[in-house]
């Protein structure tokens, strides 16, 4: 008999199949005496070397540009010579390679939890490079997807960047997980490739392999032991889900041509795709990594020449450096911060070392000159009107005419008509202004309901920042993952809403939801939404009104 599995639904279509979970990490064997340490931490430096070298191959080969990224980030960490002294220094007192690595691991893991923000947020990646390291010294094969020799659906506690970079959505029909939550990186990764996905759904351990089963990335039920007709069914309907997607075209519009620009989250030139009406998100952080010094103004110009010339005479909009002490850039050289997510990043960056900013904006700047591109700047983790009136004249100044401010905290977003003074558009970035209005860390799953975008207190403090654009005439958008969920895109709209910004993948789906409601109707599913005591009741009561 059927059961049925509820979590959270974060990437929507329909798949089904058989579930194959991804092995289980390896298990250390009883300690021994250590007989030659010098020989025994080769072993266990070697190992991590072999780690950061099957890391650095994936990460070439990764196609998604968010993955590859992840990737490069851990590869760091395998190679951080900190980590390596760390393990060196057990085995010498005595530790064999693999108790080396886990406690070493696992030392670096309480202080990620404990700095919050972006490194707590790595700390999968942690546990990823300690499984990867032992099964290396153990002789057993790395952690990875499985291949079971057909079309399935891939079930984890959560998925690493390793087991994410190289999905074949011709093989992996789509992911649950017992873990994670809506900006989790199974999450972002799941919506960039396409892929229907639920997390939070811990029953799904308890699932033997092999076992068929239909899954709803947008309701987020996942029925167990299924029938093969049921599969059959359920795979004639994503089919047809799709074939409707593909045939729509053209730009944002609700069924009454009402219009909303629908736009693409970028990292670099290789991701713009000819669907996207513009890029609502460039961001630049890519060119930053692995430094120990910023990148100079040439090459700075450079890099956005590239994506400026690529949109074709379509809309940029660059977000300016977003980094900081939960994003660590060693030239920024921050100190050690108590709670770095409520510490110096984003534009606050620029308060120790203005010329990073000021350098970023020149070059921004050259770059839209040379090409003559349609390009706006935005600043990121803004809070005052004081703050968006130093960038917004700072960026004039060099004569980029078009500067805006993020909305990222609720001071930002409950002063947004004051800010509109001083700006030409806001952004809102869902997933930072979710973990600050509700208090709750994105790494904590056990808080994942309290980040679920469709929250009524976030929806009320995006409504207010889009009343306040209509207000004075001037563009509000979204660029959080909340934009890539068709049905909440519809709600947005109907808040006021006037861009969407979300992984190329993900606009499909929207724009066809757009289509399907006129404007007065996505303003009663705002309505309906806002009026809901929580997210769950603001996503079933839309759910009610638009079927």
């Amino acid at each position: 008999m059927a059961e049925l599995l509820t979590g959270l639904g974060v990437s929507a279509g329909l798949a089904a199949g058989p579930v194959h979970r991804v092995a289980a990490a390896p298990q250390l064997p009883r300690p021994t005496p250590v007989a030659d340490p010098a020989a025994e931490a080769q072993r266990a430096v070697g190992a991590l070397t072999s780690v950061a070298a099957e890391l650095a191959r994936r990460a070439e080969a990764a196609t998604d540009p968010t993955a590859a990224e992840i990737l490069r980030a851990q590869v760091m960490m395998a190679e951080d010579p900190v980590l390596r002294e760390a393990v060196t220094e057990r085995v010498k007192s005595g530790t064999g390679a693999p108790h080396a690595i886990d406690a070493a691991l696992a030392e670096h893991r309480a202080a990620f939890t404990a700095a919050g923000g972006y490194l707590a947020e790595r700390v999968a990646d942690l546990d990823d490079l300690r499984d990867r390291a032992v099964a290396v010294c153990l002789g057993e094969p790395m952690p990875g997807i499985p291949d079971p020799g057909e079309p399935f659906i891939l079930g984890a506690r959560d998925l690493a960047p390793a087991d994410t970079a190289g999905l074949d959505p011709a093989r992996v029909l789509a992911l649950v997980t017992a873990d994670g939550g809506p900006t989790s990186h199974t999450t972002i990764v799941a919506r960039a490739l396409g892929l229907p996905a639920v997390v939070r759904c811990p029953g799904i351990l308890d699932v033997p392999d092999g076992t068929l089963v239909t899954l709803d990335g947008a309701s987020g039920d996942v029925t167990i032991g299924v029938d093969a007709g049921t599969v059959a069914e359920t795979r004639r309907r994503e089919r047809r889900r799709r074939e409707r997607l593909s045939a729509t075209s053209g730009p944002g519009r609700t069924a009454d041509g009402h219009p909303v620009a629908l736009l693409a989250n970028i990292g670099s030139a290789a991701d713009l795709v000819d669907d996207a009406e513009g890029v609502g998100l460039f961001r630049t952080e890519l060119l930053y990594l692995d430094r120990t010094e910023p990148p100079g103004l040439d090459e700075q110009v450079t890099t956005y020449a590239e994506v400026f010339a690529a949109a074709g005479g379509r809309k940029v909009v660059l977000r300016t450096l977003d980094a900081g002490a939960d994003k660590p850039l060693p030239f920024l050289h921050a100190g050690a911060e108590p709670n770095p997510a409520l510490g110096v990043r984003g534009l606050r960056t620029a308060r120790r070392r203005p010329e990073v900013l000021a350098t970023q904006l020149a070059a921004i700047a050259q770059a839209a000159g040379a090409t003559g591109a349609d390009v706006w700047v935005m600043a990121p983790m803004v809070t005052t009107p004081a703050e968006a009136a130093e960038f917004a004249g700072q960026a004039r100044a060099l004569g980029l005419p078009t500067a805006g401010a993020m909305v990222e905290v609720p001071a930002a977003a409950l002063r947004a008509e004051v800010l509109l003074r001083q700006v030409d558009f806001l952004s809102i970035g869902t997933n930072d202004l979710s973990q600050y209005a509700f208090a709750a860390d994105r790494l904590c799953g056990d808080l994942a309901d309290l980040l679920d975008p469709w929250q009524p207190v976030l929806l009320e403090l995006i409504g207010g920042c889009a009343r306040a654009g209509v207000a004075a005439g001037k563009p509000v958008g979204v660029c959080g993952e909340a934009a890539a969920d068709p049905a909440l895109a519809v709600v947005l709209t109907g808040l006021g809403v006037t861009s969407l910004s979300m992984s190329a993948r993900a606009i499909p789906a929207v724009r066809s939801a757009l289509a399907d409601r006129t404007l007065a109707e996505c303003q009663q599913l705002a309505a309906a939404a806002l009026a809901a005591p929580d997210a769950a009741a603001a996503r079933a009561v839309a759910g009610q009104l638009s079927g």
